[in-house]
């Protein structure tokens, strides 16, 4: 057999003399997003519905949601070349060397079959030390994968999680058609930058896609860089979307932004639970506590960037809080295991559908010697790959929380 994938390049290079067919964008031909946003240029794929996104103002929310994480094109063809012509919005810090371009990943009937970037796009750049930002607008790219092999197969694009991206034109040189549902388990995650795939190294390497792949389910990551903060809104967006499995990753944002005290943090976390349920009575449903971050482990938040080597591309933070305030309701990490520990053993008397996942045993102290955070916040590649396996190991193991015999 061929390999499905002779020469892949996302490089502006001349395409061969062909009759390109356009397909329009549209809601069948993608997975992970929960809204599409028509734009001047295409359309914006979001990951939370119009209604959540207007009642909140928050610049980083709607940065974060916007970035599709786990977003993907998903099509079945003989075509032998694909273009996507895409604009995007790339993060640059000012006073860093500049941030790696968003990739691409492309599958071939599951298998990775290339990486590639879009040119151009726009510019977000932010001055931490001023607290502003611009946009610096720039022009649509086009991302390019040829010499795929001339039978039928199923196409699938991760679009980068780090970059926002306006899609603007499908191309083919041959039809595409939606892929049909081959009736696969959903499963629907919630959590904070580190679900979304801060320094993973392409969308289908942050942990829950490879968890995803691991567990053979489909994924729509709700991974939300800083803003997984017990928002109603993001509940209701987790109530209202059909799921077969159901993960929420709490704390590291409840900490570092120092959003609650602790008389407010288990009610809200009752509360949040309460509106998942009513959409998803019997899901399998899974709590999971913070990833060891000795910063916080046992020190208050906020979080604040440490500028000292900003200009040398290292960018790294540190917690502001004092432990001593923890008498008086300020969270750590600690606390937060304990309370979600209490709050999901009282829950599950009456759910026998609700676990709970200590975020230790996915990146704990023994991992933090040998694989530390970069930036005293987020893991890196090798440290997501293996995060993904260990979730998978767990929730997907027979007798786990998203075992198949619980389906």
């Amino acid at each position: 057999m061929n390999d499905p994938l002779d020469d892949v390049t996302g490089a502006p290079t001349a395409a061969r003399a062909t009759d390109w067919i356009t397909t329009p964008l549209t809601a069948d031909l993608l997975r992970g997003a929960l809204d599409l946003e028509r734009t001047e240029h295409g359309v914006l794929p979001h990951r939370l519905p119009a209604r959540a996104r207007a009642q909140c103002a928050d610049g980083q929310l709607a940065m974060a949601e916007a970035q599709p994480s786990g977003v993907r094109l998903v099509f079945r063809t003989r075509a032998t070349a694909v273009e996507l012509d895409a604009l995007r919005t790339k993060n640059a810090y000012q006073g860093a060397p500049p941030r790696p371009d968003g990739l691409y990943d492309l599958l071939v009937d599951g298998r990775p079959a290339g990486q590639a970037s879009v040119p151009g796009g726009n510019v977000l750049m932010v001055d931490m030390t001023a607290g502003t930002s611009e946009v610096r607008p720039g022009p649509v790219g086009t991302v390019r994968f040829t010499g795929l092999s001339d039978r039928v197969k199923d196409i699938e694009i991760w679009l980068p999680h780090n970059e926002i991206t306006q899609l603007v034109a499908l191309r083919t040189d041959a039809p595409v058609e939606p892929l049909p549902d081959a009736g696969a388990r959903t499963w629907l995650h919630h959590g904070s930058s580190i679900s979304h795939g801060s320094d993973a190294a392409s969308p289908t390497t942050t942990w829950p896609a490879l968890a995803a792949s691991l567990g053979g389910v489909e994924l729509t990551n709700l991974g939300l860089g800083g803003s997984a903060l017990l928002d109603p809104f993001t509940a209701r967006a987790l109530r209202d979307t059909p799921a077969d499995l159901i993960s929420v990753k709490i704390g590291i944002n409840i900490v570092n932004s120092d959003l609650m005290r602790l008389r407010a943090f288990g009610p809200a976390v009752h509360g949040f639970l309460d509106t998942i349920r009513e959409g998803h009575p019997r899901t399998p449903l899974l709590v999971v506590s913070p990833l060891l971050c000795p910063i916080h482990e046992d020190t208050p938040g906020p979080a604040a960037p440490d500028f000292s080597n900003l200009g040398a591309g290292r960018l790294q933070f540190k917690a502001m809080g004092d432990p001593a305030e923890r008498a008086a309701g300020k969270l750590t990490l600690n606390v937060i295991r304990d309370e979600l520990t209490r709050i999901v053993q009282q829950r599950a008397v009456d759910d026998p559908n609700l676990s709970y996942l200590d975020g230790r045993d996915l990146y704990g102290e023994a991992d933090f010697a040998e694989l530390p955070l970069p930036d005293q916040l987020h893991p890196d590649a090798a440290s997501h790959r293996r995060i993904g396996e260990r979730f998978a190991a767990h929730a997907f193991r027979s007798g786990g929380p998203f075992a198949a015999e619980r389906a």
